[in-house]
């Protein structure tokens, strides 16, 4: 697929738009439901590039359900039987749409982020090499690069603005927020959920090394598992085959991208710049990787 055949944004006659994030654009149903589409827009550095990956937002959307179904006996989630044919009447617009687009329910999103942790990389390897601690978290001492943890470890961010950075918060801080029986139940879900994931992916050639969840609450108060699951953009994937520590290992996910940007003289501000066709299509190329190892050889 080429970026003319890419979703950057959409248009829905029949809804109300609520808002548009970063990669989904989210609409009014009713009073109990929402149409979440997923578009092919890429965010990074907390900018969204001006270029969309032709096939992004149905990889996150497929992916997600895998997830959201696996994990559905641990927490309840977002879905509902309802699709976008049920309550968008452009037939040509449902087709184009169906396979990135999920009717949810209408959900209280709590101000977190629930990041969870079993790996050492990233802003964790950073943040160990000045403290030996992550958010907080005493780690054992002369830990490398993308070293397993001895056991995944919650590091839960606030919610940014628009445009902002995401913020780490300790655990301290999230039992603030939202109350200590929440939180605990946040804490112990988010590490359940990795715990299967990164058993499962393992199994298909893949490590799981970081992730982020999002929950939110019904009118009862009753947790639900919200917006994407274990995809590329939420996660790190690496393949397991190619993995040493010591060193930052390739990966499925958007890691790519901000290798490339890098490389670039651009201060991370929007707007973005423009991507070269070969970086939009291995890039596409790795999404559809992730996708096809997760989920499909489990059908076989």
């Amino acid at each position: 697929m080429n970026s003319g055949d890419a979703l950057f944004e959409t248009l829905i006659p029949d809804l109300a738009l609520i808002g548009r994030g970063k990669v989904r654009d989210i609409y009014s149903v009713d009073d109990d439901h929402l149409l979440i589409v997923t578009t092919d827009r890429l965010s990074a550095y907390d900018v969204v590039l001006p270029d969309p990956i032709a096939g992004k937002g149905e990889v996150l959307t497929q992916i997600s359900l895998f997830w959201f179904r696996m994990m559905s006996d641990l927490i309840d989630n977002q879905l509902t039987d309802l699709v976008i044919d049920d309550i968008v009447k452009d037939a040509a617009l449902c087709e184009k749409l169906r396979r990135q687009s999920l009717v949810v329910k209408r959900l209280k999103p709590l101000p977190i982020e629930a990041v969870v942790r079993g790996y050492l990389i990233g802003s964790g390897w950073r943040d160990y090499q000045d403290s030996g601690k992550v958010c907080g978290i005493e780690l054992p001492q002369g830990m490398q690069q993308a070293e397993k943890l001895p056991h995944p470890i919650f590091t839960p961010a606030s919610k940014a603005d628009a445009g902002d950075h995401d913020e780490n918060i300790s655990y301290e801080q999230v039992v603030e927020l939202i109350g200590e029986k929440l939180a605990s139940r946040v804490r112990d879900v988010t590490i359940q959920i990795y715990e299967r994931a990164s058993s499962y992916a393992l199994s298909r050639g893949i490590i799981i090394a970081d992730t982020k969840f999002e929950f939110g609450l019904d009118d009862e108060g009753r947790l639900h598992l919200i917006d994407e699951v274990l995809t590329p953009d939420s996660s790190r994937f690496w393949p397991v085959n190619q993995y040493q520590v010591g060193s930052s290992p390739p990966s499925f996910d958007k890691q790519f991208v901000r290798d490339y940007l890098d490389t670039l003289d651009w201060d991370k501000t929007a707007p973005g710049p423009e991507l070269p066709a070969e970086i939009l299509e291995r890039t596409a190329e790795k999404y559809r990787e992730a996708l096809t190892r997760m989920t499909v050889e489990a059908d076989d």
